[in-house]
Parts: C-alpha cells; structure tokens; sequence
C-alpha cells in the first residue's frame, strides 16, 4: 500500500528521442483507484507509462512513486506491475512455465512460485490452459496471461498498456472485470486506450493526451462535455443531394453544407450528431429520401484532438 495515499508524481516530465519529441512537460498526479490514460495513436501514452515503469530514463523532470525517483530503483520494480501493449513472450514455454520463470527471476521461493503462479493464473482465468504452450493461446488468452505476470508480485500499482486491443467482446467484460476487481485495497491502476467507450467501462477519472502533452483531466463527465462539443461532420450519399441539403440549411445544429461531386455525397457539419440523425431518419421514413450511405469521416478520437487543441 502507498503511504498518504500518492501513488505516482510526474513533475514537468518530458522524453524526446533525438529531435522526436515522445512527451513533453507533463505534470500530475495519479492516485489509488483506476485512471483511464485516453489519447489516439502516438499520443505518447505508452512512452508516459514506460516513464512510470522506470524502462525509459527521463529527458528531463522527474516521476515518483512514493516520493521515490522511479529510474533505476529496483525497489520500487517490486511495487509496481506493467502489461505491455506488444506481446513478448517465449512461445514453445507454457503459461504456467512463463510465469514460474519470471517470478523465480525475482527472487521468490520454489513453494512461493507455485503458488502465485497458480494464484495469478486463476485470477484470469487460465488455470485450466496453464499447461498448454502459449503459441497455442488465442488473442484473448494472451492478453490475460499478460496481465497475470504483471500482477503475480501483487503490486500496489498496475500499469495496463491497451489491455483490450484486439479482444473480442467476451474477453473484453472479463478483461474489464479483472481489472475492477484489482482495484481494491487501495491499489493503483492506470490503463490507456485510444477507444473512450473502453476507459468510460473502467473507471470515471480520465487523463486526455495529445501529442506528448496532457490536454485535460478530470471526470468522465467533464471530459465526454468537451468531446460532445466536437463538430461532427456527416457524409450523405443520396441521389438526391441538393433536395437534401435543403432540408437542413438553416437548422442552428448545422454549421455548414459542402458537397462532393466526385463521391456523390453532402457533407454536413454539426454540433449535434444525436439530433441531425434522428431528422434524417425522419426524413427518409416520412418522405421517403434517397439515402444510400451514412457515414462521418472524422468520427474519431484524432479528429476530437485536433478540435480541442484547436479551441
């Protein structure tokens, strides 16, 4: 457990390899409890999180865990587990024979060993594979073998790097499950993803990162205010595209109407996805308007970014 309750500072902490700059002044702190790291790809999520895991040695600043400097302190490895985003495993070994390897490597007893590993293994639910090799394992299943060696030590703090990339919809609620349950007893997890949907299941603390920088942080509620203020736009294939458009000019939610010959679409600019949505529905059942594709261009989490930095 943490004294006083802080788990991780970063104070003005910045990594740049070379002239590519990874992060750059980043200050917070990060608390027991679960706290969703959300940025789209290259954000520089991952450089922040193998900062914490002390694998990365700072440009410049400082990270702690609890008032200790993070960068080669082998006692404060022992605090802390971390499931990378990239597999790395030894694929002719078994899940029960990886993890027995790493926790000998750190020092536990023969007895010791057993028992976390089958411990950890349960935990994920992988007590009935453990004997298998892993290149036999599914996506799912080696992503909770992952996070079973990052928390075999039982650590204070787990840092969980895109646990739910790629998992199907089951492994994703037990995933998600795990990483509720770990939570308790006043632990520390941060987890990152580029997916909101993702972070808004786990927890309602929210850090938002953007090209190395921290752009906001708070409640969920704060941070989804924001991301709903993001004009979408809307690109409608119809055959009928100026009927359309009519339609909408001079609605308040719609900014704006542009129209792509080449594609046969409108492009409808708008503050209220929900509303424009439900009007084009409308307007197709009553009316009977041509639609022949939906689809929004910027509907993404890259797109919400620009928006806000641009505000």
């Amino acid at each position: 457990m943490i004294p006083g309750g802080l788990a991780v500072r970063a104070d003005k902490l910045g990594k740049w390899y070379g002239n590519v700059l990874g992060l750059s002044d980043v200050s917070i702190e990060i608390r027991p409890g679960i706290t969703g790291l959300l940025g789209p790809n290259g954000a520089g999520k991952s450089t922040f999180m193998k900062l914490i895991t002390g694998q990365l040695r700072p440009s410049i600043g400082t990270v702690t865990i609890d008032n200790q400097p993070v960068w080669n302190n082998p006692e404060i490895f022992r605090r802390v587990g971390f499931c990378p985003e990239q597999d790395a495993f030894y694929e002719d070994t078994t899940g029960r024979e990886f993890l027995s390897g790493l926790l000998g490597l750190s020092g536990y007893s023969a007895a010791e060993v057993r028992d976390r590993s089958d411990r950890a293994l349960a935990f994920v639910g992988l007590e009935d594979a453990a004997d298998r090799l892993i290149r036999g394992y599914s996506r799912g299943m080696r992503q909770r073998l992952k996070i079973s060696q990052a928390i075999a030590h039982e650590p204070d703090i787990l840092i969980l790097d895109e646990p739910l990339n790629g998992l199907d919809p089951l492994s994703k609620r037990k995933v998600i499950k795990l990483i509720k349950d770990y939570r308790t007893e006043g632990r520390t997890v941060l987890v990152s993803s580029h997916v909101l949907p993702e972070i808004e299941a786990l927890t309602q603390s929210i850090v938002l990162v953007h090209q190395g920088k921290i752009l906001a942080e708070g409640d969920i509620h704060y941070i989804r205010d924001l991301i709903d203020a993001h004009p979408h736009v809307v690109a409608v294939k119809t055959g009928d595209g100026r009927g359309l458009a009519a339609k909408f000019v001079g609605e308040a939610d719609v900014l704006s109407v542009r129209f792509d010959e080449t594609e046969g679409t409108v492009l409808f600019e708008t503050r209220n996805r929900d509303r424009f949505f439900e009007r084009l529905t409308r307007l197709a059942a009553d009316e009977g308007l041509d639609v022949e594709e939906i689809t929004s261009p910027d509907d993404n989490l890259q797109s919400v970014f620009d928006y806000l930095v641009g505000k």
